[in-house]
């Protein structure tokens, strides 16, 4: 089915231009074009535009005239040991090199027509380590504000859920690569600090630049060879909904955090040395002490807090055997429900509302549990089992 589907923010719209990355010419070209469009973040928090009326909000997109001051000095890729100088050498450690000032990632190109190279660029910055009056200033006067917009950094989960399909999907990309730029400012080899190159997709040690002077200490060592921490990571997190053998029952977890009734899809981080379908069966015994199989792959997707890919499956179990929560201690409750008792939940006006824990309504009001909304693929995967979409496997138990 994953080919088939495709999760809120993922289908990855944008042509990426991977091997564009290291043209410093290509970026300062389409970096002031009139059409490039900008995403800020400010430590994470996405720019959002609101409209004052309606209160409809929109990822915020920024034409480079507004961002132009917290670019700083160009040229900006290609740059030189000196502020304002550029690179003429064809140095493999300075391609595309962004020395100075705050990262720039390059996301790639919406294009206006099919396999051309003609349409919007989309590029994105954090100002979380710029001055709080450069970054204020930027926002205020951006062409995006009138007397009907306004724009404010604001939380990103809460932001999501108003993104249309296109623009969640390129908020899911900026995001992550924000993010891992921000967070990576030191080389995990030698403790130098890094700098980015390849569009912000690629971060290499100070000390290998031509002219680190490095007083005789030994060479860094990621540059030797390929050091996974010079690229951008994507941590896998399986995600399954346990079906039982009749078909008609799905098993769904309580974390000890989510708000009151809230239950949801098991998931979690697969681990060095097993497979997905490893991550599943041994996700489902710690958290819930249940054995499983017919593992079956559903969908993707990406979730940008701060890099994850969530791997949907489904899996087969017994419900006449017990249920323990007490191995990892994870969850609060996990039980059985029945697909009537599941559809019952998603016909509720609050069934699949995001979750908070903010004050209950009424209880005479509210639904049996709360589930994941469809933003989430928890909720897409509970909806797709429910509504018969997902089908019980009659496969043997012990194979995959």
């Amino acid at each position: 089915m994953g080919e088939r589907f495709v999760n809120f923010m993922g289908g990855s719209p944008l042509n990426r231009l991977s091997w564009l990355r290291p043209s410093h010419s290509f970026l300062n070209a389409v970096i002031t074009s009139p059409a490039t469009r900008w995403i800020l973040f400010n430590d994470g928090l996405p720019l959002i535009a609101t409209h004052a009326i309606t209160q409809k909000r929109t990822l915020a997109l920024l034409p480079t005239d507004d961002v132009r001051p917290l670019l700083g000095i160009g040229p900006y890729f290609g740059q030189g040991q000196l502020e304002g100088e550029a690179d003429h050498s064809d140095a493999p450690v300075l391609e595309a090199a962004r020395l100075h000032g705050t990262r720039i990632v390059f996301l790639g190109l919406k294009e206006a027509t099919v396999a051309s190279l003609e349409g919007t660029p989309f590029f994105t910055i954090d100002v979380a380590d710029l001055e709080d009056a450069l970054v204020k200033d930027a926002v205020q006067t951006s062409q995006c504000t009138d007397s009907s917009i306004t724009l404010n950094f604001m939380d990103s989960r809460t932001a999501m859920t108003s993104l249309d399909v296109f623009t969640a999907a390129v908020f899911a990309e900026a995001r992550s690569m924000a993010d891992w730029n921000r967070r990576n400012k030191f080389c995990p080899a030698c403790g130098s600090p890094t700098f980015s190159l390849w569009a912000g997709w690629k971060l290499s040690c100070t000390s290998l630049l031509p002219w680190a002077y490095n007083a005789g200490g030994r060479p860094c060592p990621s540059g030797r060879g390929t050091q996974n921490f010079c690229y951008p990571r994507t941590d896998p997190v399986v995600i399954m909904v346990v079906i039982d053998k009749s078909g008609d029952k799905i098993l769904l977890g309580r974390n000890k955090r989510f708000p009151s009734k809230f239950y949801s899809a098991l998931a979690g981080f697969v681990e060095p040395g097993e497979s997905y379908e490893d991550a599943v069966k041994r996700e489902m015994w710690e958290e819930a002490g249940v054995r499983v199989w017919n593992v079956r792959y559903h969908s993707g997707q990406p979730w940008p807090f701060p890099a994850n890919l969530m791997l949907g499956f489904s899996a087969t179990a017994d419900s006449s055997a017990p249920i323990r929560t007490d191995l990892d201690n994870e969850l609060e409750d996990a039980r059985w429900y029945t697909r009537e008792e599941v559809l019952a939940v998603l016909a509720h006006q609050a069934g699949n509302q995001p979750a908070t824990n903010s004050d209950e309504s009424v209880k005479e009001a509210e639904p049996l549990f709360k589930m994941p909304p469809p933003t989430a693929i928890a909720g897409v995967l509970i909806k797709q089992w429910a509504e018969g979409n997902i089908k019980y496997d009659h496969g043997t138990k012990g194979s995959l």
